[in-house]
């Protein structure tokens, strides 16, 4: 194959970690030994390599990586690029394309389960939810959970990290407060109830 994706090996470990494509595709896709995409999904190859998401970077389009899923002997095609595809980062996307909204709850699950201290409304915010949802998500009441995935939202591009960090340390500061909050309550609470005691 003489078109080779940007950062093979690091795209590699995207498809491998979020999508069902086989070995094959993935190896003939990114110009790799079958051998070395196997090392990547038993974590043996490119442990560290940070994944890197080729519809983002427009060289692969959602609809080509379903078509291929549901096809193992189809091969994917790499988007020829004319210029550069300029990722720009909008401060809050107001629209998100189709294909994307079906990450979002995959997301929510991962926020929820690796980032608890965050509030429904932070994780509503970071991936362009509603509170409804996380909180049907949070509750393992969603009408999809059982076929939920876990994933990064930073990874699946809804977010960016910078965002999820700021959110994050936002919400262990609140946490610490009301745990402040707590113990002062309860101490004026035992303070009291010695007063009566008198």
């Amino acid at each position: 194959m003489t078109d080779t994706p940007f950062m093979p090996k690091a795209t590699a470990v995207w498809l491998v970690e979020n999508t069902t494509l086989t070995f094959k595709q993935i190896a003939e896709f990114c110009n790799l030994h079958e051998l070395e995409i196997k090392g990547i999904a038993d974590g043996d190859v490119a442990r560290g390599i940070k994944a890197y998401n080729p519809i983002l970077a427009g060289q692969l389009s959602r609809e080509e990586i379903e078509t291929c899923s549901k096809n193992p002997e189809k091969k994917l095609q790499l988007i020829k690029k004319i210029d550069d595809v300029e990722v720009k980062e909008r401060k809050k996307p107001k629209y998100t394309p189709l294909s994307k909204r079906q990450d979002r709850p995959d997301a929510i699950l991962w926020l929820c389960k690796n980032a608890s201290e965050l509030t429904d409304g932070q994780i509503s915010k970071l991936v362009g939810s509603t509170k409804g949802t996380v909180s049907l998500i949070r509750k393992r009441s969603y009408w999809n959970f059982s076929n939920l995935k876990p994933r990064d939202p930073v990874i699946l591009a809804l977010c960016t990290q910078d965002a999820f960090q700021k959110s994050l340390e936002k919400a262990k500061r609140r946490v610490e407060r009301e745990k402040k909050a707590k113990i002062r309550a309860e101490k004026k609470a035992s303070e009291r109830s010695l007063s009566i005691d008198k």
